[in-house]
């Protein structure tokens, strides 16, 4: 769902870009409250994830193919306010390098895939997970849930935009029927990786997914023959260890999962146009679609220039993008979370003094 230039009128696309601004100083904000020492490193490769699952299309319909948004996966991982600023360095990411979706129309991406999906997403997950029984299974089936209707919802959020803004002079009853009901399908594939990856990590770590916080049982012995609770000051102790030890494999192996789904799952992606890609194409929305700006970018439309093998140029491309989607995602976390401990320091110290 990667808007290109062209689609959407200056205005509009100005519009957007200020509400997108607006959305992630926000977040930004909000992402101190989310992030910690053990989570800012994991929402980088949340991030990375997303950039490489995004390079594998999976076909829906009718020569027509999706691949996941992440809005929903990211805000339950890592939190809502951060999850808006994983897809929004994603977005970043792809359009500035590998010329996918407009520059000028960034703003339209960041509202459309981050923050429409992200916010819809998670109201829809911390509504159900209030009401289903507490566990794991019922945060991994309110993620698919979730999931499955952030999709549509991204749909129906383009196709008001391009009523308000649209290049074309095309009937707009048209745009949303199509528009929904492909992503209705896509949505569905968006609702399955999301739930795999979600019950996958809170299977090995479910204190570093933000939506099963507070779903923990209590650390508990068996003494004597009865189940007695684990003192506060042992399980406070012993918590750190165990933390930093998992805590590292998981990252690693996450991201060694990322690196292969980009750098050879991708080849085997299917290569048909995306739901939005299709719409335009049959109903004429791409009519005034301008270039690029990126588009001499040396890893423009996913591959790495100069380099004649397909499987080779898109493999090194998806590494460098796993690479640099990590290492950006990570800096900006790691900032945020900074920023909270010196918050917090001066404060300390004339209390002290």
């Amino acid at each position: 769902m990667h808007v290109p230039d062209g689609f959407i009128n200056a205005p509009t696309s100005a519009v957007t870009g200020v509400v997108a601004a607006g959305a992630i100083a926000v977040s930004l904000r909000g992402a101190r409250r989310e992030l910690d020492e053990r989570t800012a490193p994991l929402a980088g490769l949340v991030a990375a994830f997303i950039f490489a699952v995004q390079m594998l299309n999976f076909p829906v319909a009718a020569g027509t193919s999706g691949h996941l948004l992440g809005g929903a996966l990211a805000a339950i991982l890592v939190g809502p306010c951060t999850g808006v600023l994983c897809v929004s360095v994603v977005l970043l990411m792809q359009g500035i390098l590998f010329a996918d979706g407009g520059l000028t129309a960034l703003g339209v991406n960041v509202t459309d895939m981050a923050i429409v999906t992200t916010v819809v997403a998670y109201a829809v997950f911390r509504g159900l997970v209030k009401v289903l029984p507490r566990g794991r299974r019922s945060v991994t089936a309110a993620s698919f849930a979730a999931a499955l209707v952030s999709v549509p919802a991204a749909a129906l959020a383009f196709t008001f935009l391009y009523w308000i803004g649209g290049t074309t002079d095309i009937a707009i009853g048209k745009v949303a029927t199509a528009m929904i009901g492909v992503h209705v399908l896509i949505g569905i594939g968006e609702a399955a990786i999301t739930a795999l990856t979600v019950g996958a990590v809170i299977a090995v770590r479910p204190d570093l997914v933000y939506g099963a916080r507070g779903l923990q049982q209590k650390l508990r012995l068996r003494v004597g023959g009865a189940l007695v609770d684990v003192p506060a000051a042992e399980e406070a102790r012993t918590a750190p260890v165990a933390a930093r030890t998992s805590h590292r494999t998981l990252w690693v192996t996450g991201l060694v999962t990322s690196l292969v789904l980009a750098g050879f799952v991708s080849f085997y992606a299917s290569a048909n146009p995306d739901g939005l890609e299709k719409v335009a194409a049959d109903k004429g929305i791409d009519q005034r679609t301008e270039k690029h700006a990126a588009s001499d970018s040396p890893l423009a439309d996913y591959g790495v220039k100069d380099v004649e093998n397909a499987r080779l140029s898109g493999g090194l491309a998806g590494v460098i993008g796993v690479g640099v989607t990590v290492v950006a995602g990570s800096a900006v976390f790691w900032t945020v979370r900074r920023r909270r401990t010196d918050d917090v320091s001066p404060a300390s110290t004339t209390s002290g003094g």
